[in-house]
């Protein structure tokens, strides 16, 4: 058997497929600052046996929450004479750029505990100066006074040259074997000197917290009798193990969310969609990625913190391209100072949650107005809903201000909550030059299924497909993914004047140490497989373009390829392309695959009875456009392949709902899928 653990802002999920490939899905609230404890509690809910499972990995909200919350550790900087400020001086461009208030953002690392050492390389990687250890040793002495508990260095030019950065990490490994150290050549190998020292930063900061979560998670399984392989989900959309997690944390920032995206992916092949535009609604985020031709897209230009006002911190490890906002079922609606309604970014989160839970909450949340419409069901909480007590709150809060009704006021949140995830729909899509025309929907989460037909309708997006266990599926997405490391090189070279051999020498080096690493993970070379990128631009410009390279040697036809599809995506991405400019290499990208055993996931068996059998009941539902409407509720469990039905009606299950328009139709996959046709 095979288990995948989530933690959610709200909900810890649980996601299981045993050797028959029949899937089982379990829930329970998120317990910080203990999240260990929320695993332990999901896997009792299940009622698997831990002692019979054979992998088991997990999706984790931990290093996201510690660098958000301000609660990692107290870290040093050890960096080349002459750079102790690249944190403070960060990048001159900057989002609000009218605003003459405008402050920088405030590094994690403080002036006092930036140190300079004298060391030097140039751009090639050759040394100029020799690496002053006598400064190293005065540098520990004083990290101890101040009670440092993590270190980073990042040296000029070491992502070209790493050996002051190795001999630096020896010396204080001997010094001080105690504090946790990262070197920025072990996080990132690519070139712009801030983002590498913020992401090596960001990583030191967080490495004993995310050492002590791991340890403490994997100790209590250890204690159910869980002796299966143990991973845990990265930011680039594949899995590694425990122990490499504790030593890269910053490549779990985005843990969970990417796990359903990479889902998504999955799923659209088994079902012939390659074009994927994934979905997810939780209880406090949406969050959004396009998947074009089967392909997840990952980028190294990530930020956390990033706001229309705020430069936020640049994390430069590869993460799958999302798109997040503060809209999910928790999400509060309130009156701004204009009087206008808005819904998040603020959450009501696990505690004390939507209103309806029934443990403390006072304001109105999206939940809450799903409920008020007919959308969401009393019946399938886990608690006694005060129906009364959601609608007053609404009516108090909301409804007065603008003189009108609670099922309007209710109506009005739902309305400006999708108003909200429709923009972030377009960002990715629209913005980024793609047709959403030419795309299948992938909706999941515990709102997705929920929101997403009226989005998709909004879109021009004619099919919604809303997956199995839909709202664990970023635990689902974990069970298909591989193991994955991402090796990225800055290799600096005009194409007009590359040296082919040096170039494949390069490719080479990369993987032989991606066989190398596996090895130590003990995976087989035989299930190592590879990918390979490169990032072009056109000489003069700044930024790049990445496109995909064949396995296999290059030479200059293989190159005239590449070089031909960059100038495609380029006019794709920018719209305009100039064929005739010299264009550049940036960086060498190897993507490692360590492929493991996936589970085949079974169809649904056929349920006798007729349609009706499904039925739940039948109640008034408020739609757009449409007032009350008498609508079929169905229970999704019960439902066979193949069953259709016309909207307007509602598909529900434990833990999500579905809700199908007036004009649009649903059909029940051989998977057991809904398939939503918009009727665009």
């Amino acid at each position: 058997m095979r288990v995948a653990t989530d933690i959610g802002g709200t909900f810890t999920d649980l996601v299981y497929v045993d050797q028959q490939g029949k899937i089982g899905v379990a829930k329970s609230h998120t317990t910080p600052p203990n999240f260990e404890q929320g695993v332990l509690d999901v896997i009792r809910v299940s009622g698997i046996n831990a002692e019979e499972l054979e992998t088991f990995i997990h999706g984790t909200t931990v290093i996201i929450n510690a660098l958000t919350e301000r609660k990692g550790v107290k870290t040093g900087l050890i960096t080349t004479k002459g750079f102790r400020d690249v944190l403070e001086i960060a990048r001159g461009n900057r989002p609000d750029l009218f605003n003459i208030q405008y402050q920088k953002p405030t590094p994690f690392v403080e002036r006092y505990l930036r140190q300079e050492v004298e060391e030097r390389l140039n751009y090639k990687g050759e040394v100029i100066q020799a690496l002053n250890k006598e400064s190293l040793k005065e540098i520990v002495e004083y990290f101890k006074k101040e009670n440092v508990e993590a270190i980073a260095v990042s040296y000029l030019h070491s992502y070209s040259n790493p050996i002051h950065e190795i001999e630096t990490v020896e010396y204080i490994n001997e010094l001080w074997p105690e504090v946790a150290v990262t070197a920025s050549h072990e996080v990132t190998r690519e070139w712009r000197e801030y983002e590498r020292t913020s992401t090596t930063v960001l990583n030191s900061y967080v490495k004993p917290i995310a050492s002590s979560y791991v340890d403490r998670l994997e100790n209590k399984l250890n204690l159910i009798g869980n002796q299966s392989n143990k991973y845990i989900m990265q930011s680039n959309g594949g899995t590694t193990t425990f122990e490499q997690s504790k030593k890269t944390p910053i490549n779990m920032v985005e843990s969970g969310p990417v796990a359903g995206i990479y889902g998504a992916a999955i799923l659209g092949k088994i079902l012939g969609e390659e074009n994927i535009i994934a979905f997810d609604i939780g209880g406090t985020t949406a969050k959004c990625s396009l998947i074009d031709g089967g392909e997840v897209k990952v980028t190294t230009e990530y930020n956390i913190e990033r706001t229309d006002r705020t430069a936020g911190y640049p994390i430069k490890v590869p993460v799958v391209d999302i798109v997040e906002i503060g809209n999910g079922g928790g999400s509060i609606a309130w009156i701004d100072e204009g009087g206008s309604l808005r819904v998040g970014p603020q959450s009501a989160g696990a505690l004390p949650g939507p209103i309806a839970y029934g443990k403390g909450g006072t304001e109105p949340t999206t939940t809450d107005a799903n409920l008020v419409v007919g959308r969401l069901s009393p019946k399938n909480f886990d608690n006694n809903v005060d129906m009364e007590n959601v609608k007053n709150a609404i009516n108090e809060k909301i409804a007065k201000h603008f003189n009108t009704s609670v099922d309007d006021a209710a109506l009005g949140i739902i309305r400006i909550a999708n108003s909200n995830m429709l923009n972030a729909l377009k960002l990715i899509s629209v913005r980024k030059g793609y047709d959403p025309r030419e795309f299948s929907l992938v909706a999941f989460g515990g709102g997705g299924a929920m929101h997403a037909p009226a989005l998709a309708k909004e879109l021009g997006v004619r099919k919604v497909i809303v997956p199995v266990a839909t709202s664990v599926f970023s635990a689902w997405g974990m069970l298909m993914t591989d193991l994955r490391h991402d090796y990225i090189q800055t290799f600096i070279r005009r194409v007009d004047n590359v040296d082919y051999d040096e170039l494949n020498q390069k490719l080479a080096a990369q993987e032989a140490e991606a066989l190398s690493q596996y090895e130590q993970e003990g995976v087989d070379k035989a299930n190592v497989l590879f990918s390979r990128f490169v990032d072009l631009r056109y000489v003069g410009q700044e930024h790049t373009v990445k496109v995909p390279v064949q396995n296999g040697e290059i030479n200059i036809d293989t190159m005239n390829q590449v070089i031909q599809k960059f100038h495609e995506t380029h006019e794709q991405l920018y719209t305009f392309k100039l064929e005739e400019s010299p264009t550049e290499i940036v960086n060498m990208h190897l993507i490692a695959f360590g492929s493991v055993k996936k589970p085949q996931i079974a169809k649904l068996s056929n349920i006798d009875g007729p349609l009706e059998s499904a039925l739940k009941e039948v109640r008034p539902v408020l739609y757009e456009d449409h007032g009350w409407i008498e609508t079929k509720v169905y229970d999704r469990e019960k439902l066979s392949p193949d069953a259709y039905v016309e909207g307007p009606v509602i598909v529900e299950e434990q833990s999500a709902s579905t809700v199908v328009y007036p004009g649009q139709s649903v059909t029940v996959d051989a998977y057991g899928n809904l398939i939503i046709e918009t009727g665009v």
